[in-house]
């Protein structure tokens, strides 16, 4: 009876190499994808000259840890890591010694993370745990230059505490965040769909299209609810319906890469949720490729990566954490199931199950945890109602107005689209903590930058005053922005020449 329980609960636990071999090239793709985006706000995020210099960073939580972009303030520095950083990422998307590959990306990972906590989401927060969890994973299994060089054939899954916790770790998104959900009756009724997608200031694309019909829209909530609840079906179900339902959180995710601008959680999570593709995908894809005749191109290209892979030197061995899993196998054990005892534990604290306070070292550890787990409240327990439009308004010496943010007449109209006002979803993130004033100091040197950078007209600009202008959204003016109350709220006026501080006034909506 042990002996078949173990099979069951293994067979569902286990990963194919296969799909680990998407997984890392999924994480590789994602890590240089990233890097060209924050490219776009390198000078406004990663160096002295922009709004979050070091030292404010090093005042925002969690930058009490020691960070590599933390070496110099020099921006070619900083540009020189950025490059580093992206080989890395390659090095891990091709296999080549793929565990301390993963190891090198995860320290920059967090690295750069630590350098502007002010611009983090929930996508960076899923990808770091899923980094973590892949370094004690044989990611260079198959299709890389490390099974090129193998001696010996691959093996056609991995089990053990490593895979278990990686999957444990996906579903912890998706059941705490479910769990979450259940204090709201927004959820259950589908109502909190169609608030999500009345947000202006974070939907984008095809959101037009999903809110024109409420009613579907409603009935997609109910269904991403219900997924939430269910998700541990992920780990219950095995070959092809575990296929199908992977399939429909891949298509959720999909959806909302296209009409909520919340940056790259969706195909983080894809990411994620692909771990558990079973033999059955790949045997199903196999005969799809057969029967269209796609099965010999792919041969083909299968056969010149290959020659293309073994024309990479190999190089001496330094594979630091193979060795040591090789030869201390139990204190690995023992490692990882101290740390899986914790997120275990992290993810009843988050949903609410225990409480988090700490009593001893261990609940003190797993508070620690806790906290950088997060709680995966995302659009939970119930969706923001308020969309928020930012004014920064200049005023010149000679009494000229603009509103230097958006770059734009000085106005309290608000734009066409609430989403253009950023120019990339991280500026989003950065100006909830300039609302908040969290660190303190976070407006003074968003003045200070505008002070440097911004004219009106052709002239400086001499006095500044920053505003929040907000929207109750409800599920009647989800589609019509001109029916909502607007609250205008003033946070802080600056000068910029010294002088004492004067309010700019916002013209009358």
């Amino acid at each position: 009876m042990v002996s078949a329980f173990r099979s069951t609960v293994d067979g569902r636990l286990e990963i194919d190499t296969r799909t680990l071999a998407v997984f890392r090239i999924a994480l590789g793709l994602l890590v240089i994808a990233d890097l060209v985006l924050r490219a776009r706000n390198f000078e406004l995020f990663y160096t002295e000259a922009g709004v979050v210099p070091q030292s404010l960073a090093l005042a925002a939580p969690p930058a009490d840890v020691a960070s590599i972009y933390f070496i110099s303030t020099d921006p070619s520095v900083t540009a020189g890591l950025f490059v580093i950083h992206g080989l890395l990422a390659f090095s891990l998307l091709v296999g080549y010694r793929a565990r301390l590959s993963t190891v090198l990306v995860a320290v920059f990972v967090v690295s750069l993370d630590l350098r502007n906590p002010l611009v983090l989401s929930y996508a960076d927060t899923l990808f770091m745990w899923l980094l973590f969890w892949a370094i004690f994973l044989p990611l260079g299994e198959r299709w890389s230059i490390d099974a090129v060089h193998a001696i010996g054939p691959p093996r056609e899954t991995v089990g053990g505490l490593p895979a278990a916790l990686i999957l444990l770790q996906v579903l912890t998104v998706y059941v705490v965040n479910g769990i979450h959900k259940t204090a709201s009756e927004l959820w259950a009724s589908g109502e909190a769909a169609v608030l999500v997608m009345g947000l202006d200031d974070m939907t984008f694309l095809a959101v037009d299209v999903v809110a024109s019909f409420p009613q579907l829209l409603a009935v997609g909530g109910q269904i991403w609810y219900g997924m939430l609840l269910g998700s541990w079906f992920l780990i219950v179900l095995r070959g092809r319906s575990r296929t199908a339902l992977v399939a429909v959180f891949v298509v959720a995710h999909l959806s909302f890469a296209v009409t909520v601008r919340i940056g790259a959680f969706g195909f983080v999570s894809i990411t994620g949720v692909i771990l558990f593709l079973q033999a059955s995908f790949w045997s199903d894809l196999r005969r799809l490729l057969e029967r269209v005749g796609g099965l010999e191109t792919l041969s083909s290209l299968s056969s010149h990566a290959e020659d293309a892979a073994a024309s990479v030197p190999r190089g001496p061995r330094v594979d630091v954490c193979s060795a040591f899993a090789r030869y201390h196998r139990p204190m690995v054990g023992l490692l990882a199931g101290v740390i899986g005892l914790i997120v275990v534990l992290s993810v009843l604290s988050a949903g609410g199950v225990v409480d988090n306070q700490p009593a001893d070292d261990l609940e003190a550890a797993t508070t620690a945890v806790v906290d950088h787990q997060t709680e995966w409240s995302i659009f939970a327990p119930e969706p923001r109602r308020t969309a928020r439009q930012y004014v920064v308004a200049a005023e010149s010496p000679t009494g000229a107005h603009w509103d230097i943010h958006t770059d734009r007449e000085l106005t309290a109209d608000r734009p066409p689209e609430l989403q253009t006002q950023f120019a990339t979803y991280r500026e989003r993130f950065y100006f909830s903590s300039v609302r908040h004033d969290s660190p303190e100091g976070t407006q003074q040197l968003l003045a200070d930058y505008y002070c440097e950078t911004a004219t009106v007209g052709d002239e400086p600009s001499e006095y500044l005053t920053l505003y929040v202008l907000e929207e109750s959204v409800t599920t009647q003016t989800a589609r019509t922005p001109e029916d909502r109350d607007r609250t205008v709220h003033e946070l802080e006026s600056y000068s910029c020449t010294g002088q004492p501080p004067q309010r700019v006034e916002l013209p009358t909506a």
